[in-house]
């Protein structure tokens, strides 16, 4: 193994340098090259249409309510020039999908379709036994199936453009803290991601991931929960298994942690742009806290029961009983 270690090192080396020298060719010039957003109505969706437009991109705008405030506000914003579009995209709904894509189709400028950023996502709070079988189902279709619902669909314009895809994770891909139902479609997508981009390179396409840490007051997905609410919908099983005080004390937990998530959501929307402009995008951008980055590096390269003992520590420390 050690006699191969100066080969890896070359190779390692050889690959830096190549980064490098296409870090520094010019930057992609986005006049005439249409790219599509979903989840625009509020969050990092909102902020990335806003900003690409103000690049010179044609953006067309997925908004699950096109006529509700935040789709409002994102074309008064825009100034109401036709070089931003504001499209209805429930991402669970082919229907939607194939309509966005006839839209694309009937108005794109002269470079054609260069980007897909699959960024609509939901989330919640609870233990795995809180939340019904519907709940999971609907998660899995909008953070997991509808990215790959809109991919599917977009694929021939991107192989035809060699344009770009970006995908929204995070880095509960990695660990979960309560928010497990969360965590599962992110790490779902991440390996869809991992397939898609070494697919797609004979293409020319590129596939990126983006890992934001705790953004929590920068976007609307995910409200703070009290207590109550979360006892009202548990099932009469768990509410045999789980006090009031437990359930109040995960309630403090998980709103502690929100309210400390970072409000400045331009940071993550820099990485998303430096994806879809950059001559040398990274396969993942993790736009996070040093301590967030601290714990998935423990997650990746520690022994599991390392990440389960400081996951533990870290959760309640109610008693059931």
């Amino acid at each position: 193994m050690w006699a191969a270690a100066p080969l890896l090192l070359l190779l390692l080396l050889l690959l830096a340098l190549a980064r490098l020298c296409r870090r520094g060719a010019a930057r992609l010039e986005p006049a005439g090259r249409a790219v599509l957003i979903t989840g625009c109505d509020s969050g990092f969706g909102h902020l990335l249409a806003l900003r690409l437009h103000r690049l010179g991109f044609t953006v067309f705008a997925g908004c699950l309510s096109p006529g509700g405030d935040g789709a409002r506000r994102l074309q008064r914003e825009a100034g109401g020039a036709g070089r931003l579009r504001v499209l209805r995209l429930d991402v669970t709904r082919a229907r939607d999908v194939r309509a966005a894509k006839e839209l694309v189709l009937s108005h794109l400028p002269e470079r054609g379709f260069w980007g897909l950023v699959n960024n609509a996502g939901i989330s919640t709070f609870g233990e795995t036994g809180w939340l019904p079988m519907e709940t999971y189902e609907k998660f899995a279709d909008v953070n997991l199936l509808g990215s790959i619902r809109t991919t599917l669909a977009f694929l021939p314009l991107l192989r035809k453009y060699k344009g770009r895809i970006v995908f929204m994770s995070s880095i509960i891909a990695y660990f979960t803290l309560g928010n497990g139902i969360y965590s599962m479609t992110k790490a779902a997508i991440e390996k869809f991601c991992d397939a898609l981009r070494l697919e797609m390179k004979k293409f020319g396409v590129q596939v990126c991931i983006i890992q934001p840490g705790n953004y929590a007051r920068s976007t609307k997905i995910q409200p703070p929960l009290s207590a109550e609410e979360i006892w009202s919908e548990l099932s009469e099983e768990e509410k045999a298994v789980y006090n009031k005080e437990y359930i109040q004390e995960r309630a403090n937990f998980f709103n502690s942690l929100l309210s400390k998530g970072s409000t400045n959501g331009n940071e993550v929307v820099d990485a998303m742009v430096d994806a879809l402009t950059s001559p040398a995008p990274k396969a993942r951008y993790m736009v996070a806290k040093l301590k967030e980055k601290a714990l998935v590096f423990v997650c990746a390269f520690f022994p599991t029961v390392v990440m389960d003992s400081v996951l533990s520590y870290a959760l309640s420390k109610v008693k059931l009983a």
